[in-house]
């Protein structure tokens, strides 16, 4: 079939990628460049085993102080938006213990999907990104907080994975970048099997390895709307003047991310898709031995995600509710180089930050939407919403998505 993918992030490109592989002709339209949304400066972790969703029950609790403390990993600024407010009221619905342990075992599924379609890309295209499996950290503050944290370990352990708590001592061990930290530590999660990649290169090695392959690229073009057919659609509107501003295929993958929800309502589909704002600093590191981390380390109290990518070191956090805003605090950028500067005092000057925002596309519970409604016409396909885990769930939902397309 000929197969029009929506989104050039890291979700379509694996679309694209999975298809292309299947036999199918692809298009792929976005209008900015591959990565340019909310992969570009992510996190960079691949957390396969460590999934834990947002909607938790413990945000309960700590409600009060993520909504009004100035320096809350939190931020909600209310909109004269009806999605605002129903996505709001849904993720809420969403913090309880039942719900939560099931969206982590639905979330671990994928991510051992995931990773194994990561490694048959890998071993496909052999892309040039700073790939480490070099495990993960997640460092609790409080003995109390390590407690809580026993739980999701247990859950997770049950379902597959490879995880145990350690203490101070064991995470420096570990990480020797963190001996300075040793008194801000009650102890961590440590899961070996975890890694790491620059996400903005692994599109740019998707685009060339694609591209190669006949796969075509429409980029600096919007999507305007559909041509339906009865009741199917028989072409993609864009902006192209061109005389191709029409782009007829037999079937249509949206995977768009936040800007899914406007174009699924013109379709006739409820996706509950809002962008979650996040930032992160980009930084060179001191080469020394145990000046920067090799480790992937999560500070839970911060809520603030460091990964090493090659001679750099990703520092990434944060979740603002503020609708489609794009811009740049100061002060944003600033909590992570400070975040940076507490956890690993000598892993770099911080000269150059390079700061980045993104609109990461979340939906209530944390689970991705992924092929078709019922509500839509049945040749679209639908691959968004997948939050912090877009990078990590990416190869996963492409083969289901392929999978569905089968079917």
């Amino acid at each position: 079939m000929h197969v029009c993918v929506l989104g050039a992030g890291i979700v379509g490109l694996a679309t694209a990628w999975q298809l292309e592989r299947q036999g199918h002709q692809v298009t792929v339209i976005d209008r900015a460049a591959p990565g340019a949304g909310a992969s570009g400066g992510n996190g960079a972790q691949l957390s396969y085993s460590y999934v834990q969703p947002l909607a938790d029950p413990s945000i309960w609790k700590q409600l009060p102080k993520l909504l009004f403390s100035p320096t809350s990993p939190l931020k909600l600024r209310p909109q004269l938006d009806p999605l605002q407010w129903r996505w709001g009221m849904e993720f809420l619905a969403a913090c309880n213990a039942q719900t939560s342990r099931d969206t982590t075992a639905r979330l671990l599924a994928l991510a051992a999907e995931s990773r194994a379609g990561f490694e048959a890309m890998q071993a496909d295209i052999a892309p040039d990104c700073d790939f480490s499996a070099t495990g993960k950290l997640v460092l609790y503050a409080s003995a109390a907080s390590l407690e809580g944290a026993r739980a999701q370990l247990e859950l997770q352990r049950a379902m597959g994975s490879e995880q145990r708590l350690v203490t101070p001592e064991e995470c420096i061990a570990i990480e020797p970048a963190l001996a300075s930290y040793r008194g801000q530590m009650a102890g961590a999660v440590y899961t070996p099997s975890e890694c790491a990649a620059d996400c903005l290169k692994v599109c740019g090695e998707l685009l060339r390895a694609l591209r190669a392959r006949g796969v075509r690229f429409m980029l600096g073009t919007d999507v305007h709307g559909f041509a339906r057919s009865g009741n199917h659609i028989a072409a993609v509107r864009t902006s192209n003047g061109d005389g191709t501003g029409d782009v007829e295929a037999d079937a249509f993958v949206m995977a768009l991310g936040s800007a899914s929800h406007t174009l699924g309502r013109a379709l006739g589909a409820y996706l509950p898709v809002y962008p979650l704002k996040g930032y992160s600093i980009t930084v060179e590191v001191d080469p020394s031995p145990g000046a920067a981390p090799t480790v992937n380390v999560t500070d839970s109290a911060r809520k603030v995600v460091f990964a090493r990518i090659g001679s750099r070191l990703r520092v990434a956090g944060m979740a603002e509710l503020v609708g489609h805003d794009a811009s740049i605090p100061a002060t944003r950028i600033e909590t992570l180089a400070a975040a940076t500067r507490a956890v690993f005092p000598h892993a770099s000057k911080l000269e150059q930050l390079h700061p980045w925002t993104g609109m990461r596309p979340a939906t209530p519970r944390g689970l991705p939407i992924i092929g078709r409604l019922q509500s839509a016409p049945p040749n679209m396909l639908f691959n968004t919403g997948h939050g912090a885990l877009g990078f990590t769930l990416a190869f996963g939902s492409a083969q289901r998505i392929a999978q569905a397309l089968a079917a």
